[in-house]
């Protein structure tokens, strides 16, 4: 029995469907970000962000010199919804959906044009909303002539130049804060060079892409700081989903003192090394999404400067659920998984940068002034009263005198401020150092130490290998070393 149902067409509106597709949820530097795909996907060597947003008719445009495209090429990219999700790309094809071009231009304009170039023929088009909700209808511009473009005479003989006009997202005209859009600009050169950071340094047959904003040459910000030669590095790990290679690679970031403040910051990234730990999601050496433990783990003091670099083809998207502004993505079941199996060993060597400090105080440190003690579950630091100088000073005490210095010495144990310390061990580290002691006293401190050594029976070469592990020596051992030669010159043959 054949249905008696009919059929009838209900086309969305036009003005109202397009205006709910400004608010997918880009920002700023992730819009430019789809845009920067398009040109690298165009085989784009060169790719030039310019701005002009002090002037009466505000403009941002992208410029790149990849393969252009032709007019039909060109009212295809126009087109929302260009390709399916469903449909397999090439390998080096950044897009997904069709819609990154048209939908990241317009959550910051009402005005988009197009101007390409292939083979000595130029072409151009342009969206304009408010064109669409005059018509009611999906209508695009074709100019007779691109001459009147913003940066038109700067595009070459190849290549394509995407303008944003009417920024009415990106300027607010109602502010008095004019320093916003700089601030925003600003945060979308650093997005770039963290999510383009592969690119830009390139890599084993691959040309370094160059990326400019304004002229200036943007520099790939690598958030696993690799070539820091304390970095640590863990074997890569390969394996296949649904016969595509998945890589994993585990890194620890070097402990801050063995980095310049600037390097400690610049790789920390926003909101610190703290907020940025966790899993770096790469697309074809795109970054996707970063600093999260997809719900895998808790973010930690103890693991903040652990990172995981994950690789993954663009035909696995849809398995991850990366959606349209290439900023989010889930792993699959099986991937969350074997990640549940491998994180502690993730977090393990970060945990040991930390933690390490505190254990030497009792092994790789001869001389410690505190020693770390646990006990049923809990730990403490106290000084130590068989460090040389403490031991020698108490030696030479009145018995009254050596009880009001034990005392003291118990006072000290027990008020030690360890929140504070936790607390700022935990919000800036970097700045967290000991007191530096004036250069009389410290002279003083290794003649004490050194003679309390010797006067122990300790060797010359063994008071030297405990004092080079211990500080305030330890850390400035040049100026100590030169003290602790003089001393052993001074010292009697055979002594």
């Amino acid at each position: 029995m054949k249905s008696s149902a009919r059929r009838e067409r209900v086309a969305p509106r036009a003005s109202v469907l397009i205006e709910s597709m400004r608010d997918v949820g880009y920002s700023l530097p992730t819009a430019v970000a789809d845009l920067i795909d398009n040109s690298l996907t165009a085989s784009a060597r060169r790719i030039e962000i310019l701005t002009d947003t002090d002037s009466p008719s505000p403009a941002i445009g992208i410029l790149d010199d990849g393969v252009g495209m032709s007019q039909s090429d060109l009212h295809e990219a126009m087109r929302l919804g260009t390709r399916s999700p469903l449909e397999e790309r090439a390998v080096t094809d950044l897009g997904r959906f069709g819609l990154g071009l048209k939908t990241a231009s317009f959550s910051q304009c009402r005005r988009l044009t197009v101007v390409t170039r292939r083979n000595g023929e130029t072409c151009s088009a342009i969206w304009d909303l408010d064109t669409v909700a005059a018509t009611e209808d999906w209508y695009i511009e074709i100019p007779d002539r691109a001459t009147t473009v913003p940066w038109i005479d700067r595009l070459g003989s190849t290549g394509t130049l995407v303008v944003w006009q009417k920024l009415d997202r990106v300027i607010d005209h109602g502010s008095t804060d004019m320093h916003d859009v700089t601030r925003q600009l600003d945060r979308t050169a650093s997005h770039i060079e963290l999510v383009f950071h592969r690119f830009l340094t390139g890599g084993p047959r691959r040309r370094a892409v160059k990326i400019l904003m304004n002229g200036r040459g943007l520099e790939a910000l690598d958030p696993f700081h690799l070539q820091h030669p304390a970095t640590q590095r863990g074997q890569e790990d390969t394996f296949s989903l649904n016969g595509r290679k998945i890589r994993i690679m585990a890194v620890t970031l070097p402990h801050h003192s063995k980095v310049t403040v600037a390097e400690w910051e610049r790789h920390g990234g926003p909101g610190g090394h703290l907020r940025n730990q966790g899993f770096y999601l790469y697309r074809n050496r795109r970054l996707i999404v970063h600093g999260t433990w997809f719900g895998l783990a808790k973010q930690s003091e103890l693991t903040k400067l652990a990172r995981v670099r994950i690789d993954i083809p663009n035909d696995l998207d849809a398995l991850w659920k990366v959606d349209v502004k290439k900023a989010s993505a889930q792993p699959p079941a099986l991937v969350r998984n074997r990640l549940r199996k491998i994180i502690e060993q993730i977090g393990a060597p970060s945990r040991r940068v930390y933690t390490q400090r505190g254990r030497t105080l009792s092994t790789d440190n001869r001389l410690p002034v505190w020693i770390r003690t646990q006990m049923s579950n809990q730990i403490h630091y106290c000084l130590n009263s068989e460090h040389p100088v403490l031991s020698g000073f108490l030696n030479g005490l009145t018995t009254d005198l050596a009880r009001e210095f034990r005392v003291l010495t118990a006072l000290i144990d027990a008020t030690l401020p360890i929140d504070a310390i936790f607390a700022d061990a935990s919000s800036s580290p970097e700045n967290l150092s000991p007191v530096s002691l004036p250069d009389e006293q410290f002279v003083e401190s290794v003649q004490s130490t050194w003679r309390t050594l010797r006067e122990g029976g300790v060797s010359q070469a063994e008071a030297t290998l405990m004092m080079s592990h211990a500080d305030p020596f330890r850390s400035n051992w040049t100026a100590a070393k030169k003290v602790l030669d003089e001393l052993a010159r001074r010292e009697p043959p055979n002594e």
